[in-house]
């Protein structure tokens, strides 16, 4: 096979596998954005909140650092729904979630990133699974299980809020609440429980995406920065409340960056990722899939 096309196939793969680990850091934020119209910029620290501890717990235990990221969601989902209590209360109750709202989530990550500093060091931290050294091959094309398991359980974890925003009451509420509030009233539903249980989700989600971060590569406190404009561009690209749209851009994201810095090299990759979210939106300022309805 001419090794130009191996070279392509090889990048295409890996560039599918990387988008997995952007689906998984894109869809809590998804949830919080694109349905609730919070801008949580301080979702990828969270992420990589979730990332240290597992990296911890890991190395106290042993067990799976996936499994240790699952463990850690209904933590994670109480620390986001109190999170939103207090954003509810001082902000958004009184129409100032624009700006000072903005303000307290840029708060929220320079806190978590001081706050891991301090605690645990400059240092990068690891989680070293079982098979992360694993590769299958396919003929010339290499499959990484150190990527590629953390990509089928975050796209099974998608798929699973996606079952549960479609198929439940509560779940439809969650995707209507950023809509029609005063629908919701009507229907003797409490719009401020709705966005509390979505934004508990919103961060839940952070942990596992945490748990696919450190086994994919090593994190340190500020292993967030590089994914503040990724996720926020995937979430926009896609449509921003629709899960499916998230994850077709996420998975289109990492394929244009790795097959950018395969043949050009990575200075130039994020510029012609980005290049070519300006280009869908100014073919579909929707999105891939427009706001979900």
């Amino acid at each position: 096979m001419d090794p130009d096309l191996v070279l392509l196939l090889n990048g295409i793969v890996s560039g599918l596998l990387l988008g997995g680990l952007y689906a998984a850091a894109a869809a809590g934020l998804s949830v919080s954005f694109g349905m609730l119209d919070v801008v949580n910029i301080a979702h990828p620290a969270f992420m990589v909140l979730g990332a240290m501890l597992v990296a911890l717990l890991w190395g106290a235990t042993g067990i799976d650092p996936l499994v240790l990221s699952i463990l850690l969601t209904p933590a994670f989902w109480a620390l986001g729904a109190a999170l939103y209590v207090a954003y509810h209360h001082f902000f958004e109750r009184r129409g100032d979630e624009a700006i000072q709202g903005l303000a307290f989530f840029f708060g929220v990550l320079f806190i978590i990133e001081v706050g891991l500093v301090l605690t645990l060091g400059p240092e990068q931290h690891f989680a070293d699974a079982s098979y992360a050294n694993t590769t299958i091959q396919l003929g010339e094309v290499d499959l990484p299980l150190r990527m590629l398991v953390p990509m089928l359980v975050s796209l099974l974890a998608i798929g699973g809020l996606s079952l549960f925003l479609r198929r439940t009451f509560m779940g439809r509420a969650i995707a209507a609440v950023a809509q029609d509030r005063e629908a919701l009233r009507l229907l003797a539903i409490d719009p401020v429980r709705v966005k509390r249980l979505a934004f508990g989700i919103s961060i839940a989600l952070a942990a596992l995406a945490g748990g696919a971060l450190v086994v994919v590569q090593p994190v340190d406190a500020t292993s967030g920065h590089v994914f503040i404009g990724r996720v926020f561009a995937i979430v926009i690209m896609g449509g921003l409340s629709s899960l499916g749209g998230c994850v077709l851009a996420a998975l289109a994201f990492g394929v244009v960056e790795n097959v950018t810095a395969t043949f050009y090299g990575p200075s130039w990759s994020p510029a012609v990722a980005f290049g070519c979210l300006l280009l869908v939106l100014a073919v579909r300022p929707q999105g891939l899939f427009g706001r979900a309805a």
